[in-house]
């Protein structure tokens, strides 16, 4: 059978500056930690909690 995980692909758009730590943290934990970088990850609930974390630093691509 092929590859039947879902994945998500989310882009940084706002700067870590200025942020308390733990959304610093998040950003890291993410793959991200530059401007516009992007990163593709399981589609887990884990990893939508740390989305909808910070949902103000991140954006969603992509679903696949």
């Amino acid at each position: 059978m092929a590859n039947t995980e879902k994945t998500i692909t989310v882009e940084q758009i706002g700067s870590p500056l200025r942020r308390p730590q733990d959304q610093r943290a998040t950003l890291i934990g993410l793959g991200l930690n530059k401007m516009h970088r992007r990163s593709t990850l399981k589609d887990t609930p884990e990893v939508r909690g740390m989305i909808n974390k910070i949902p103000h630093l991140v954006r969603i691509v992509e679903d696949a």
